[in-house]
């Protein structure tokens, strides 16, 4: 296929690793695709689950092998999630590979939508991804709050809802022609959390647009307990961290902020205890009247909305403490290996 033909074969690739809970739901969303099945290739990749899995994507490649052009089950030695979409990578044969996390939901025009949108002349695009619970409790629907909220996370453009096409650094859910993957090659596998990030760099690099479609929906279930939410964004800004010292292109302002926050709280709380205190008294009452008028703009509707104020604090203390540590991690690795030469 040229690079200005037309797109029809597309492959669906999914790594998974423990998630029998979520992974029949995305499975039964592929089944319910509008897009052509004979079109249509399925690449499912276990990462040494522990639990049933793998025996659900084998249960449904015998089930459904002969309703789509192929459904392969692999396994991902490398368990993390750039070596398991490497093997994605390294085993598709269509003119469109679309990722979608195990986690996740697809409306049933994804494909359709995505494919259309590569046949309108792009080279990867990307959607709406909604954020939703798995459970409907109150304190569950409070934590979606702080997670859709701007002051959360949800300052990234697929994460909300623009009306129209644009272009952007990075989406959810990439679909991507042929011809970038086999150009821009394989996701580094030093890189465990913005893996995408630095692959989608390298795409910006090589002289391709990502557009942004609000038509191609999705939807992605947040971490089910306020413990989990915590170590999933200090996790998130270890590796922010981390990717600073290796490729700060791949990164935007924004995943600084939080970073930036822990910093000027561990200075002025120095200066405050030598006796200067209105570095302090700044900083704090800047950060809480913020935290008070977007936990207001939540929309607060129930008793456990009360906590947003404390939930956001604590999800932007969690991301900076592990950006910071991400620097000062990769940095003392870099002073190490430099020793060592």
């Amino acid at each position: 296929m040229s690079e200005k033909g037309m797109c029809r074969t597309v492959t669906i690739g999914v790594i998974a690793y423990n998630e029998q809970g979520h992974l029949p739901a995305l499975l039964h969303d592929i089944v319910m695709q509008s897009y052509p099945h004979e079109l249509t290739d399925i690449i499912l990749v276990d990462g040494g689950s522990r639990d049933k899995t793998k025996v659900i994507m084998q249960s449904f490649q015998a089930e459904y092998s002969d309703s789509f052009r192929s459904i392969t089950v692999l396994d991902n030695p490398g368990r993390i999630q750039a070596a398991g979409w490497n093997v994605v990578l390294e085993n598709y044969n269509s003119d469109v590979i679309i990722r979608v996390d195990a986690h996740s939901g697809i409306a049933r025009d994804f494909i359709e939508k995505a494919m259309g949108c590569i046949n309108s002349g792009e080279f990867v695009c990307g959607g709406i991804t909604e954020m939703v619970t798995a459970d409907s409790t109150k304190w569950d629907s409070t934590m979606l709050k702080a997670e859709i909220s701007l002051f959360g996370a949800g300052i990234a453009k697929f994460k909300r809802n623009p009306p129209v096409r644009s272009y952007v650094d990075t989406v959810s859910f990439p679909a991507y022609r042929k011809d970038v993957t086999d150009r821009v090659g394989l996701f580094n596998e030093g890189l465990i959390r913005t893996e995408d990030n630095e692959y989608h760099y390298r795409i910006r690099k090589a002289g391709y647009k990502i557009c942004f479609d609000p038509a191609i929906r999705s939807h992605h279930s947040i971490r089910s307990s306020f413990r989990g939410m915590i170590m999933q964004k200090y996790s998130n800004g270890e590796w922010i961290g981390r990717t600073l010292l290796k490729c700060p292109m791949c990164l935007s302002w924004y995943h600084m902020v939080p970073g930036a926050f822990v910093a000027g709280i561990v200075a002025a709380t120095a200066a405050a205890a030598e006796g200067r205190r209105l570095p302090a008294k700044a900083l704090w009452g800047a950060y809480s009247l913020a935290n008070l008028m977007m936990s207001a703009a939540a929309k607060p509707e129930q008793p456990t909305d009360a906590c947003l104020p404390f939930i956001f604090l604590s999800l932007h203390t969690a991301y900076g403490a592990g950006t910071i540590r991400g620097i000062a991690g990769g940095l003392l690795n870099y002073i190490r290996q430099s020793t060592e030469r």
